[in-house]
């Protein structure tokens, strides 16, 4: 780095949140080091000036509460940058620095720097990068971007990108043990060793370098810039996304950003974006999280942090059989996780699948692909839906039938009712509805044909019993012809009747 006298910051300078000065600009006033607001209060760090907003490139002490309006940034007379949270309080080095400072500058690349007396450079911003890399910034092998919480708190968030070991850049979820399951993004694969660097330059190159700063490979180039006027900027965003930025400022100072390279096609990609028990979707390429059936959101005002189970598990004691009065699966279709199950069967049908799994009292999600049954336990991390995935899966969900009387459900607002429990309740009283519809039409149709069977049985054994009859009535009824002799003796000789 090299000193820009211009913009030359004394031994016994302060800063002040509210007051004159709060911040120390670049001589090209497109930088700024100072305090910015943050919450209820303030932080310090660097920002890239802009109308109508500043964006911020680098903050110190990020992981910190901010600070009141009391607060001041000074660099001491004994040649130390700190800062005191009250007047007279105590000091917090902002820049651990290998000796005393005799000055300190903002450069136009927006490095802050801090020199000796003999003008050498003993402490650089750009060695202690954040979220971002500016253009003739450099990322070492060993250094690392984290991304912040939110567009604005700058504290670390839940992603960072790093080369590993074997040279690769990757992106990964914070918390993790960084093993290839937790991947999300590989930006470069090398043979070339593990002493790599990643690379901004001012005119928007942005390359992997060996450990002789030659390019290896490039990312993006943004081409040729001969204008001061256009800024590049990389950062890891608070989205999980890894993504290149220009700022083109105007005449006037108003500023137009441009995304000139991004490392992912789609937000959802990243492992973790939607926290534990829910799954990202995207709608107009913004990403939005869902919970989980059986889960709501832990906060509903910061969806991002994941989802919870709101019943109580089931307990298993003496056997792995469940209790399937008052539990019940909920199917999704496309959805599905890397995680590793307890126990993969073989089952011939999405239904055994389900089945299996309500009637394992250990199962509290499952997973049907290719003939197997995944069973899994709740957390579930990196759930994704891919509806064009190349293989159907199906996923299950243990969710409770009932609200158990332990559990007080009032307080429970209505968005954080998972909405696939609720549609999935509908189609069951339909399906009800229109089973007990169908098997009362069925008996209906039942007892008609037997009973026109029993008509026309009955009707032909009448005709049949009819036919007899009239035979015996005919034998019965023909008259007889008799003589005188046997009329006389039939009635005693004329003294009875016949009938």
């Amino acid at each position: 780095a090299q000193q820009n006298y211009s913009s030359k910051i004394s031994l016994g300078s302060s800063l002040f949140p509210t007051t004159y000065p709060n911040s120390w600009p670049s001589s090209s006033t497109l930088f700024a080091f100072g305090f910015y607001p943050q919450g209820s209060g303030f932080a310090v760090g660097i920002w890239l000036t802009g109308k109508p907003n500043n964006t911020v490139v680098w903050t110190a002490n990020r992981d910190d509460p901010p600070v009141t309006s009391n607060a001041t940034v000074e660099l001491t007379m004994d040649g130390k940058l700190v800062l005191r949270s009250e007047v007279g309080g105590e000091e917090k080095l902002i820049a651990n620095a290998t000796g005393s400072a005799s000055s300190a500058s903002l450069l136009d690349s927006g490095n802050l720097v801090l020199y000796n007396k003999n003008s050498e450079v003993i402490w650089e911003s750009f060695d202690y990068p954040t979220d971002s890399i500016l253009g003739g910034q450099n990322l070492s092998s060993v250094g690392e971007l984290f991304s912040s919480l939110s567009d604005t708190n700058h504290a670390t968030g839940r992603f960072h990108l790093k080369f590993q070991d074997d040279g690769y850049l990757v992106m990964y979820p914070v918390n993790t043990t960084d093993t290839p399951a937790d991947v999300y993004r590989t930006i470069f694969i090398t043979n070339e060793g593990s002493k790599n660097h990643l690379g901004l330059s001012r005119s928007g190159v942005l390359a992997i370098l060996n450990s002789n700063m030659d390019i290896i490979a490039t990312i993006h180039s943004s081409g040729s810039n001969n204008n001061n006027s256009i800024i590049y900027r990389a950062a890891l965003d608070f989205d999980g996304d890894f993504r290149l930025y220009s700022h083109t400022y105007g005449g006037s100072g108003e500023s137009r950003i441009s995304i000139k390279w991004a490392a992912l096609n789609n937000p959802c990609e990243v492992n973790g974006f939607c926290g534990i028990n829910s799954f990202c979707t995207t709608s107009d390429n913004e990403p939005h999280c869902q919970c989980l059936p059986g889960t709501s959101f832990i906060d509903p005002n910061q969806r991002s942090l994941g989802c919870d189970r709101y019943f109580s598990p089931q307990v298993c004691r003496g056997g792995k059989k469940g209790n399937t009065s008052i539990y019940t699966i909920v199917s999704i279709e496309d959805v599905m996780w890397p995680e590793r199950p307890y126990t993969k069967e073989s089952t011939s049908t999405v239904e055994d699948c389900r089945m299996s799994c309500l009637e394992d009292c250990d199962c509290e999600a499952a997973l049907f692909r290719q003939y197997s049954c995944m069973k899994h336990k709740l957390p579930l991390r990196y759930v994704i839906r891919r509806p064009t995935l190349a293989l159907p899966v199906t996923a299950f969900l243990k969710v409770n039938i009932s609200r158990t009387e332990s559990e007080d459900w009032t307080n429970i607002p209505t968005p954080m009712r998972p909405p696939v429990l609720e549609i999935t309740s509908k189609k069951a009283v339909m399906l009800i509805l229109l089973v007990t519809i169908g098997f009362i039409s069925i008996s209906f149709a039942a007892l008609a044909i037997s009973g026109l069977f029993i008509f026309k049985f009955r009707v032909l054994r009448y005709k049949r019993l009819l036919q007899n009859g009239k035979v015996g009535l005919t034998e019965e009824l023909t008259l007889q012809v008799l003589s005188y002799n046997e009329l006389r003796r039939a009635t005693n000789g004329f003294k009875e009747e016949l009938g």
